[in-house]
Order: structure tokens, then C-alpha cells, then sequence
């Protein structure tokens, strides 16, 4: 028996018909840390290996969005609403100093707008709707699914391709409809079956954005977003 098998034996004995033993699945527990933590690390750096460039091709986009006057709109469902709003949070409320406040909209925010939406004209318009009242030209689209294929993110960017916004995605696995469909001008995929995985390098990807952006922006932010605090 390998000690990956055993380690695993001891994190779930009474599959295997063995007693627990404290301290086996400690060191069982540790390991799995180990190779998590080592996971996650060699995923970002394949990501980031293979997409550096496409990432700053989506700051550019950004940055240019900021300096048309536009505002970005965020979204995605599940754990990916959760990055959607931290995007928005990110620009709205930057956390170094000197850094202006650039305008963004979490779609996710307004329960009673989706819950209206969802129970009038179904899930799948929930995003695509708050863009046709709100959204113009010269905005911008970001949208987060560790699948790609969420029906309401696809049709949010059919409505924003058709108003004229710039749109770009994060996926995971083989980007999904979101790659495939043409409606994100810039898709960036993280290509891995695991979940988890996937979320960890788009945290990494829109800090990284969001700091490419102020970069990009830093000889005209006083004509951009506002005033600083």
C-alpha cells in the first residue's frame, strides 16, 4: 500500500474497516493541506505561465472603459457572485492610498431587482435585464463561472455585445459556452476540472487586473473616476 492510500485510509476508517487513530489522521490532514496548498500553487502558475499576456490585454480593455467615462458591471451566480462583488468592491473602495475610486456595479446586489426578474421572465434574464436599464456604450461587461456555461451570463452578453459594452470573462475547464459563443471579447480560462481551483486563480486574476488597471491609468487618473479620497 502507498502512503497517499494509507494516508487516505486513515482520513476515512470506517470505509475500511479500521479504527481511528488520532494521530495517523493528523499527519493525514497535514498531507492534505500539503497537496492542496501545492495544488493551487502549480494551477496559478500554468494559469498565469500560459495567460500573462491575455491578462493584460483585459486591463488595456478596462482601463479603456475608465477612460471613456464608462462604469464596470459585474456578475455571476454561487460562489461567483462572490467575485463579482468583491470586483466591484475592488474598484469602488481601492485599498491603496492615492488610488481614485473607479465606478462599478455588482449585478448581483439588488435582491429584489433578481428575485422580480427571476419570478416575471426566468433566471436566465436577471443580468441581461439590469443591463438593458442601466448599461451604455461605452461600459464594460466582466462575468465569473467556474463552468462557462451559465445560461443568464450568456445572455447578459448578447445584451451588452448589442448595446456595444466590452465584455470579458472568467471561466474555468474548457470555457464552456463562454468561450465558444463570441460574445466575450476577452475570455480568460482557467483549465482545471477543480472548483476550487478555478476560484483561487480568478481571486489572483482580478487583483491582478484591478492593480494592471490603476497601473495603465496612472497618468490620467485625475480625469478618471472621480475624486480621490
Amino acid at each position: 500500500m502507498s502512503e497517499i492510500d494509507d494516508n487516505l485510509q486513515s482520513l476515512y476508517p470506517f470505509l475500511h474497516g479500521r479504527e481511528k487513530d488520532p494521530a495517523r489522521e493528523s499527519d493525514a490532514l497535514l498531507e492534505s493541506v500539503r497537496q492542496k496548498a501545492a495544488h493551487s500553487v502549480s494551477e496559478k502558475q500554468r494559469f498565469f505561465d500560459t495567460n500573462g499576456g491575455a491578462l493584460v490585454e483585459a486591463a488595456r480593455a478596462i482601463a479603456g472603459v475608465y477612460r471613456r467615462g464608462g462604469r464596470m458591471y459585474s456578475m455571476g451566480n454561487g460562489g461567483s457572485s462572490c467575485d463579482a462583488a468583491h470586483f466591484a468592491v475592488e474598484f469602488q473602495h481601492p485599498v491603496t492610498a492615492g488610488r481614485p475610486a473607479l465606478a462599478a456595479t455588482n449585478l448581483v446586489m439588488d435582491n429584489a431587482m433578481l428575485s422580480a426578474v427571476a419570478n416575471d421572465v426566468g433566471v436566465r434574464y436577471v443580468f441581461a435585464r439590469q443591463l438593458d436599464a442601466q448599461a451604455r456604450e461605452v461600459d464594460g461587461l466582466v462575468g465569473f463561472s467556474t463552468s462557462g456555461n451559465s445560461e443568464n451570463l450568456i445572455e447578459a452578453y448578447r445584451k451588452a455585445k448589442g448595446i456595444g459594452m466590452t465584455t470579458v470573462g472568467l471561466a474555468g475547464g474548457d470555457g464552456g459556452t463562454m468561450r465558444a459563443s463570441g460574445l466575450v471579447d476577452y475570455c480568460l480560462v482557467v483549465e482545471t476540472d477543480s472548483i476550487h481551483r478555478v476560484q483561487e486563480v480568478h481571486v489572483a486574476c482580478y487583483h491582478i487586473i484591478w492593480d494592471l488597471v490603476h497601473t495603465l491609468l496612472a497618468d490620467t487618473r485625475g480625469n478618471v473616476g472621480g475624486k480621490t479620497p
